[in-house]
Parts: structure tokens; C-alpha cells; sequence
């Protein structure tokens, strides 16, 4: 059976609630060794004279869920993986909360450790979203996620 496109994007930020829960639906999963886990959170950076108080994330979502399974299915065919998961806030996320969380398992723990660091390299590098720092001053500053 041919996989399909997943929707990947969270409104707002990735709640720790939704990590646990996700983690915790493993457990039945009694062929899997090793989990890897990858969580970006937003920075409080100075910029201008101000911090950054949250990111504002955008995306051209029918491409990037599209581009998404592309690098979902090429990393599947490379590693033995048993699960992936990834997940990317839009909207506005706070500093301090979580924007990306990307989920990685396996029966051993390298090829789940490989497979979650290429994942987020890769997500980081092709996907179409965008990131705009909103500063505590009212600026706004636009940043590569």
C-alpha cells in the first residue's frame, strides 16, 4: 500500500502533552529499540536593541506537505526505520515553546539517531516555511527556519 501525504503543521506551538502522548503510543510497539528525538524550540535572541519575544511561521503548506513526504519516503527507503513522526508549528509560536518536533524509531538506536538528524537537516534546508521574529519592541525580523 502506497503512503500518502501526512499534514505535518500544528496551529501554534507543539504542546508537551502532544510529545508525551506520541511517545507514549510507542510503548505498544514492542519491535522498536530505540527512539531518537529532535525538539526545536524558539530562542529569545537580541536583534536591534530587543528580544525576540515569538516566531511567526508561514508556509506554502500544499508544497511543503508535498516536499515533506518526499523527504519522509527517500529517508524510509534509506534507513530501517519503524516510525516517523514529524510535526512543524505555523502561526505564532512563544520563546521558550516548541516549534518542530521530529520523532524517529527503530529497531537500534544509530540507524533511529542518522535517520532523525537527516530528517532535521533536511526539513530545515528544503521545506517552504518561513520564520518572522516578532521583537518585544513591535519589529518584526525575518529569519531562515
Amino acid at each position: 500500500m502506497a503512503r500518502k501525504p501526512k499534514n505535518i503543521f500544528v496551529e501554534g506551538a507543539i504542546s508537551p502533552e502532544k510529545i508525551a502522548t506520541s511517545i507514549q503510543h510507542h510503548s505498544e510497539k514492542t519491535d522498536i529499540g530505540a527512539h531518537s528525538i529532535f525538539l526545536g524550540q524558539v530562542r529569545a535572541d537580541e536583534k536591534e536593541g530587543s528580544v525576540v519575544r515569538a516566531i511567526e511561521y508561514t508556509a506554502y503548506e500544499e508544497m511543503a506537505l508535498q516536499k515533506a513526504f518526499e523527504i519522509r519516503e527517500a529517508v524510509f527507503e534509506k534507513y530501517p526505520l519503524t516510525c516517523m513522526h514529524i510535526y512543524h508549528s505555523l502561526g505564532e509560536v512563544k520563546t521558550g515553546e516548541i516549534c518542530l518536533f521530529v520523532f524517529t524509531s527503530s529497531k537500534h538506536r544509530k540507524v533511529a539517531i542518522d535517520a532523525c538528524e537527516e530528517l532535521v537537516e533536511r526539513i530545515k534546508k528544503e521545506l517552504p516555511v518561513w520564520g518572522k521574529e516578532l521583537l518585544e519592541n513591535g519589529e518584526t525580523w525575518k529569519v531562515n527556519t
